[in-house]
């Protein structure tokens, strides 16, 4: 054997602290064979949704369905001998094995016949899907309450006749003893958690869809999820944190799509005092402009009351956080400063404008980002709501220990809006507290920056410039998150001139469609310090237009957009209702969906979301799980385990009795 290096202190140290865990050369000694075992397994399924939108029925259904893994194995298992009509029936009790299985029951003419041949096909099924794990990692995903039983089914090895003989006797035991319904759930729980490794949402959980609340409670239930933020998801995390700006920005939102559910029963948050103080300042003025999208036609004049009070609140407290921040290049965006409020017109890039609406009865010409004392009492009280709601926080502080600005993940680099550029094809810089950032030193700035704003301590300069910063990443022209010139509210609500309502796309995205498409897409995985043939961009945020022939392949096959329209309010530019991506160890399958109707209908008449898979990379052997970042930790760990081997055998370690 090898002399062993002299070991450091540090390394000694570390080696102390292994040897609590592995107290001995054999306990060590079999970590490292469990571990080279599980390198040579194929790599687990990676599964890839952006831009949610608070679509929480349609995200629950794909999430259960796997985007069609599910469904493909059950078809791969049966398709010679079971009928479709049984095969849809299957799909959709492991997708909703609560809602499903009283129905599947009452149909039974011998219960349990059904209950016997339903277990038998979910082991089946299980087997199939935890071929990628290692016996140990799938025992780990059992619940403890039928865990030996599951395990017996899953692993037992026989000749054909003993094990057929041996299940039928395990499984007409459950049935006896009134257990079969709780393993025909545990089963199909099983199978859902073991047929996707790692779930990424490369950002835009929040608005215009109705419960995004929903969707952050499954999340959190969620075995292995990462989140890249959306520019959606950033200005709520602001609100939570207290920031009157964020909170202004999230209400718009909400009130202009009549989400006024999420607000009042997801987070227990009050709009009485807006309510109260739209109706007196508002009451007697025209609010046809400030109509919500859909929603309780009985509340739509109070909606659009509230609508107008926020927006006005809103745009003041715009025009000050542009004033204490000149490093975001927002002069000339505090429009509440650019009326001429006695001629009702508006300067807009260097153009005077007639305003469609010109009552502002709250705001001081003379000083018009001031709030009334009645503007400020509302917004304390909307503070309050924000910073009080427990489930709010709670999702907030999940986003952030989940979430980040990017992601570098098994060779593919994800995240929601785009890397800033040049005309010319640079990394575009921006100068913040006086110094300049560009790529991923700009990434990496805008993550610390939003952790500053709900995390400084209270009070404190810091926490109110994370704060800003927060809303900055919401609408800057340079945000990573944003990727547009400006977000044109102000103009959509004041301005009849369409060309005022443009947001310009930063030059990424026509760089990414040009003629040196693969060139700039490779430079952008450089300068993350991915390279490889396997390497790809997974971006969200700009919804791809299917129904115009857009592609979502870009980049010259090494980017690709997963934006295709989730949110209801875009299927009608987009022709889909999303995309969604799968990582398998055999390459990356992109899947096209179509419209969700609803999950009633899905549990009653087997309704899965109709979609079609494209392969658009097939990896030239089968990825392994030495070959991921899960992988390079584990070899890490072999180092180190047979560090603490030489340790003990050379008796600078001594091993526990």
């Amino acid at each position: 054997m090898a002399t062993q290096q002299p070991l450091s202190d540090e390394q000694l140290r570390y080696l102390r602290l292994l040897a609590e865990k592995y107290p001995t050369v054999a306990a060590a000694s079999s970590e490292i064979i469990r571990i080279e075992a599980l390198l040579r397994l194929p790599k687990g399924t990676e599964h890839f949704m952006s831009d949610l939108h608070g679509e929480h029925e349609a995200f629950v259904h794909i999430l259960n369905s796997a985007s069609g893994v599910i469904r493909e194995k059950i078809d791969q298992l049966f398709a010679d001998t079971v009928p479709a009509r049984e095969r849809a029936d299957l799909a959709t009790l492991i997708y909703y094995p609560e809602q499903k299985l009283p129905e599947l029951k009452a149909r039974q003419e011998d219960l349990n016949q059904w209950y016997a041949a339903t277990l038998l096909r979910l082991v089946e099924l299980c087997r199939l899907v935890s071929s990628k794990h290692t016996r140990s990692h799938v025992r780990k995903c059992l619940p403890e309450s039928c865990a030996h039983i599951l395990d017996e089914l899953l692993h037992a090895h026989f000749e054909d006749h003993d094990k057929q003989l041996y299940y039928q006797e395990i499984i007409q035991s459950i049935i006896r003893y009134d257990r079969a319904d709780a393993y025909i759930t545990r089963f199909c729980q099983l199978i859902k958690r073991l047929a996707v490794d790692q779930l990424h949402i490369v950002g835009d959980l929040f608005d215009r869809g109705p419960r995004p609340d929903l969707i952050l409670d499954e999340l959190m239930e969620h075995h292995d999820v990462d989140i890249q933020w959306g520019n959606h998801d950033v200005v709520w995390m602001g609100a939570a944190a207290g920031s009157p700006i964020c909170i202004l920005t999230v209400l718009k939102t909400t009130l202009a799509y009549n989400n006024l559910d999420l607000l009042e029963t997801g987070y227990g948050i009050s709009l009485r005092t807006l309510d109260q103080m739209a109706e007196r300042v508002y009451g007697s003025f025209d609010v046809t402009l400030w109509k919500p999208h859909g929603g309780n036609a009985d509340r739509q004049e109070e909606v659009a009351r509230m609508h107008k009070a926020i927006s006005i609140l809103m745009f003041k407290l715009e025009a000050q956080v542009i004033a204490r921040n000149p490093d975001f290049q927002m002069q000339g965006r505090d429009y509440l400063n650019q009326i001429d409020y006695a001629a009702g017109t508006v300067l807009c890039k260097g153009k005077w404008y007639p305003l469609r609406d010109r009552d502002f009865p709250t705001v001081d010409p003379v000083d018009p980002s001031r709030l009334s004392a009645e503007e400020s009492a509302v917004l304390a009280d909307l503070v309050k709501s924000f910073r009080q709601s427990e489930r709010l926080q709670r999702h907030v502080r999940f986003l952030y220990a989940q979430g980040t600005v990017y992601l570098c993940f098994n060779g593919n680099l994800l995240y929601h809006g785009a890397v800033p550029m040049t005309e010319t094809g640079e990394f575009a810089a921006e100068t913040f507290e006086g110094q300049s950032y560009s790529g991923r030193a700009l990434f990496d700035y805008c993550d610390r920056r939003s952790r500053q704003g709900y995390f400084a301590p209270e009070g404190s300069p810091e926490r109110q410039a994370g704060q800003d910063f927060l809303w900055y990443l919401w609408c800057g022209s340079l945000s990573p998150i944003f990727g547009r010139s400006a977000m044109t509210t102000f103009e959509r609500l004041y301005i009849a001139d369409p060309a005022t309502h443009a947001e310009v796309k930063n030059p990424y995205y026509s760089h990414i469609n040009g003629p040196a498409a693969a060139e700039v897409a490779e430079r952008i995985l450089e300068e993350f310090g991915l390279t490889g043939p396997g390497c790809h961009i997974i971006n969200g945020h700009v919804p791809v237009r299917a129904i115009e022939g857009e592609s979502p392949i870009k980049g010259g096959g090494k980017l690709i957009v997963i934006d295709g329209g989730f949110c209801r309010a875009y299927h009608s530019k987009t022709g889909i209702a999303g995309y969604t991506l799968i990582s398998s160890s055999r390459g990356l399958t992109l899947r096209t969906h179509q419209p969700f109707e609803s999950t009633e209908k899905a549990i009653r008449d087997d309704e899965d979301i109709d979609s079609q898979s494209d392969h658009i990379y097939t990896a030239p052997q089968r990825v392994l799980v030495r070959q991921t970042d899960e992988g390079a930790e584990e070899a890490a760990r072999i180092t180190d385990l047979e560090r603490l081997v030489q340790a003990y055998q050379s008796g600078l370690l001594h091993e526990a009795t």
